[in-house]
């Protein structure tokens, strides 16, 4: 996805932040939770679909392997000074390096699987970024 430049720099300077609105010709004019679901398609109603942050205080790496199928111990280099899942933050740009292109014959599963990763790399860096750029905290997981 690349990023129109011209219209970013134009919403950064309409953006008043002691309203959290942006000041356009028509008037202000705010994003919502609506606006949020139209792009993300995610439903907004009915229950959360989050698990216990206490429940996988501990368990992170076991939750990824789980529910994505990534083995971080046999994926990460050992000699690595910053490792791919530090306590409860996973590293986005370790996502990127190491499964960043799906090969053409790829099987159902990997695809699903890719899938998976693609909606943590959209969390990490568009939905819940942090000052970071290049990590998850994975209580959004």
């Amino acid at each position: 996805m690349e990023m129109d430049n011209n219209l970013l720099t134009t919403m950064v300077e309409r953006w008043r932040k002691e309203t959290h609105t942006f000041h356009l010709l028509e008037g202000e004019m705010t994003i919502t939770l609506k606006d949020v679901a139209m792009l993300t398609e995610l439903s907004i109603n009915g229950d959360a679909i989050i698990e216990s942050s206490q429940k996988l205080l501990n368990g992170w790496g076991q939750f990824i392997s789980e529910n994505l199928g990534i083995n971080i111990a046999e994926k990460a280099p050992q000699d690595r000074h910053v490792p791919p899942l530090h306590k409860s933050v996973l590293s986005i740009h370790w996502l990127v390096r190491t499964f960043g292109s799906l090969s053409a014959d790829a099987t159902d599963d990997q695809i699903e699987r890719y899938a998976r990763i693609y909606l943590i790399y959209f969390v990490g860096r568009f939905l819940f970024p942090n000052k970071s750029g290049g990590n998850l905290q994975c209580t959004w997981l």
